[in-house]
């Protein structure tokens, strides 16, 4: 199934902006969480195709809501990519281990992005 809609999970407004406006000029459907708790109220409601989850929020962070994602029955197989300033390779493995389908490494590479987007789709 082709990826359309897409949700962006990040406490940085600049960052949710950014990616937003990439998103949406490649021809995505966007939209926005503020924090892993709004963001799993989100998923319950409008099913997106994916989750862009960054991991450093306040309250619960992205690993934590991955994780959360990647055991329910109902939401198992919407695909995340962890896209977080977290660049270390025991971060990446950590991320991977919590069901997340990739990892992405800030400040984005718009076409590494995007491929992995296209990969997944």
């Amino acid at each position: 199934m082709p990826i359309k809609n897409i949700l962006i999970v990040d406490d940085s407004p600049t960052d949710r902006q950014y990616l937003s406006d990439l998103l949406s000029k490649s021809g995505y459907q966007v939209t926005t969480a503020e924090s892993a708790e709004q963001a799993l109220e989100q998923v319950k409601q409008h099913r997106p195709d994916l989750v862009l989850m960054d991991v450093v929020m306040p309250g619960q962070n992205g690993f934590q809501a991955t994780r959360v994602l990647s055991k329910d029955s109902a939401t198992k197989d919407i695909p995340v990519i962890i896209c977080t300033t977290k660049g270390q390779e025991t971060d990446r493995v950590w991320g991977m281990r919590q069901g997340a389908r990739d990892y992405v490494v800030k400040p984005v590479n718009q076409a590494d992005l995007l491929a992995k987007i296209v990969a997944l789709g």
